[in-house]
């Protein structure tokens, strides 16, 4: 007598689940995995290999930050914004100071917002090289992963020269930059460009057409718009799903209107789409690095008439009486910010970074509330994976792209 036999589709998650019929089991995913790209726990139910039910567990990370902001002056936070997405500092810097410079009602010089803009579309070419070379490790290909670390460290040679620092780098200020460009800085980032394009190219040779990781990422976590939606996704992560929506381009700031750029879009929001997005990103930040190069206005890389809120250079302190007793007050009690509140988001690598500012008055924040992209990425975790097999979650996880200082702060 033959056995009755039934075909089922290797990406029909729920046809395999529904044929299996054996006992449900509790399983803990992290929270110290390295699967997990941080301390983040799942607690899950399989009923077999596939998922049936999955609880996100943050909070073992959390440091307060809010809280900290609350008892420092506006300045002596800026290290502490390079802490929550850490492998994009630079961008988190420009996000927390124009907040600030909002409810100053500062007006920075064209040449800091240029300098602004280079710096932030570095940091989001690092924090995508380092996306999609842990994302191609998580499927396997260990090889993308080298080749992409490797071209971040020269961007962190780069970073160094500017800010003194590889890694947290402090960079804004309220109402400028640190310094400005050092000679010759410039063109060391036209040659890295040129030259971690072809890096790229290899990256996608190797990744795109792999009939593995195609096969891991193709039909694998797929996103609706309107789940997006409904779950607040951000960045690459929203666009993957179709949806065509980037601040920079759409509620531009600090002079992202005059660059042209391309905001690149998935189509059916799986694993597979997010990387594509992420991929095209990292040489659309190429292009407009590039513009901003060529265009870049000479003069001061600080507000100069901000005397209440900028940090005068060192120089000039040393030399003037004016500028030591400026630098003197600004340290002591931080800068003189007007009483107001104001909400300021800006695109991040991971999303939509933003911050919500009270002030009384004063060099302290009253209140400050971060809105962390990977916090909401996250979020969709219990929706998205259930249905899915417990090898998916690694790709899964992967293909969001979080970072847990971010999320759990």
């Amino acid at each position: 007598m033959m056995a009755e036999t039934k075909e089922i589709s290797i990406g029909d998650a729920q046809a395999r689940a529904d044929a299996l019929h054996s006992e449900k089991m509790a399983i803990n995913v992290g929270p110290s995995h390295p699967t997990t790209h941080g301390v983040l726990r799942l607690v899950m139910d399989l009923d077999g290999d596939t998922i049936h039910r999955v609880d996100p567990v943050v909070g073992y990370l959390h440091r307060g930050d809010e809280k900290i902001a609350e008892n420092m002056t506006y300045n002596q936070f800026v290290p502490y914004t390079d802490r929550l997405d850490y492998l994009a500092p630079l961008a988190n810097n420009m996000a927390y100071a124009i907040a600030v410079e909002k409810l100053a009602g500062i007006q920075l010089p064209e040449r800091c917002e240029a300098i602004r803009v280079i710096t932030a579309e570095l940091a989001r070419i690092s924090s995508h090289l380092l996306g999609i070379g842990v994302f191609a490790m998580d499927t396997g290909a260990w090889t993308p992963f080298m080749y992409c670390f490797t071209e971040r460290e020269k961007l962190f040679d780069l970073f160094e020269e500017l800010t003194g620092a590889r890694f947290t780098t402090s960079y804004t200020r309220i109402g400028g930059v640190t310094r400005d460009l050092p000679e010759g800085w410039t063109d060391k980032v036209l040659k890295f460009l040129d030259e971690f394009r072809r890096t790229l190219d290899e990256v996608d040779g190797l990744l795109s057409r792999n009939r593995i990781f195609y096969d891991r990422c193709v039909g694998v976590g797929v996103i609706s718009r309107e789940k997006a939606l409904d779950y607040g996704l951000t960045g690459a992560n929203l666009r993957g799903c179709g949806i065509d929506w980037d601040l920079r381009r759409d509620k531009p700031y600090s002079g992202y209107e005059k660059y042209d750029f391309e905001v690149p879009l998935g189509s059916t929001g799986d694993c597979y789409d997010r990387f594509l997005v992420r991929m095209e990103e990292v040489k659309q930040s190429a292009h407009i690095v590039k513009q901003a190069i060529e265009q870049l206005p000479g003069g001061l890389w600080y507000a100069e008439d901000a005397k209440k809120l900028y940090l005068p250079p060192k120089s000039k302190v040393l030399t003037s009486m004016e500028e030591l007793i400026q630098n003197f007050m600004l340290v002591t009690q931080g800068p003189e910010v007007p009483e107001g509140e104001v909400y300021f988001e800006a695109e991040n690598p991971k999303g939509a970074l933003g911050f919500y500012v009270v002030s009384h008055g004063g060099g302290v924040p009253y209140r400050l509330k971060i809105r962390g992209p990977s916090f909401c990425n996250l979020s969709i975790l219990s929706e998205l994976l259930p249905g899915h097999m417990l090898t998916d979650v690694t790709t899964i996880l992967g293909s969001l792209d979080f970072v847990m200082g971010e999320c759990d702060r």
